[in-house]
């Protein structure tokens, strides 16, 4: 797989996680956040690209899964208005089926690809690659597809965040996630302990960088996810 990562940082946009990762993603590296049903990848992601916007950073949100209505109202939640960043020509939500998507590989691109050099695209979210995968019957076709699609994304030079939807997360269910030949994998866990659910995050690995071995807390409020590193889950 080609690699256009290098050694400058690009802010998660979240707080208190760029201090465990060295001040953020590898500008260009594709970074998998893998969680539950309600664990906030999508807010996680979609902050991510909040942070490039509100810097001029012009962004593309994918989505399989995602409305487009009624993410732009569950966002307004957390106080970011995507149709003023559309309106500036800075924002552009994309909605696909799985196999448009394999479509893409096929023409190398297509809309997207000129959707990104028009606008000069920074960075790249996909929500959710777990429907990307299930295209494929058997391991072998998966990962290379998915090696395809990374290699496509390291072709355009963002930098991007994928969100991947898990049952659970334990040894077993990341084995399937362990396959893509990404540069990073964060995890979130949204679990219930003595009858009350609580949320963490753990940076399981991130090429080139050296990372912490705690699980920490995950908080999700009105302004959005954060990080608090003082903080140790014990899961």
């Amino acid at each position: 797989m080609t690699t256009m990562v290098d050694n400058t940082r690009i802010a998660s946009g979240i707080p208190g996680l760029d201090p465990l990762i060295e001040g953020g993603f590898k500008t260009g590296s594709i970074n998998l956040v893998v969680g539950t049903a309600g664990s906030g990848k999508t807010t996680f992601a979609m902050q991510f690209l909040i942070d490039g916007l509100a810097k001029g950073e012009p962004s593309i949100f994918v989505t399989f899964e995602e409305k487009k209505k009624k993410l732009y109202e569950d966002m307004k939640s957390f106080g970011w208005d995507l149709i003023k960043f559309e309106e500036q020509g800075l924002f552009k939500f994309l909605e696909y089926t799985p196999e448009q998507i394999k479509r893409v590989l096929v023409e190398g691109g297509g809309t997207i690809d000129s959707l990104i050099t028009e606008m000069n695209v920074k960075r790249l979210v996909i929500d959710s690659i777990s429907s990307f995968a299930l295209l494929f019957q058997d391991q072998l076709t998966q990962k290379e597809s998915s090696l395809a699609l990374f290699d496509l994304i390291n072709s355009w030079g963002c930098t991007a965040v994928l969100t991947s939807q898990a049952v659970q997360i334990g040894p077993d269910d990341l084995t399937s996630q362990l396959q893509f030949e990404v540069d990073a994998i964060i995890l979130l866990y949204h679990f219930k302990k003595k009858g009350i659910r609580q949320r963490a995050l753990e940076v399981l690995k991130m090429r080139g960088t050296q990372t912490t071995e705690k699980t920490v807390r995950l908080i999700i409020n009105t302004k959005g996810i954060s990080v608090n590193a003082t903080e140790i889950v014990s899961l």
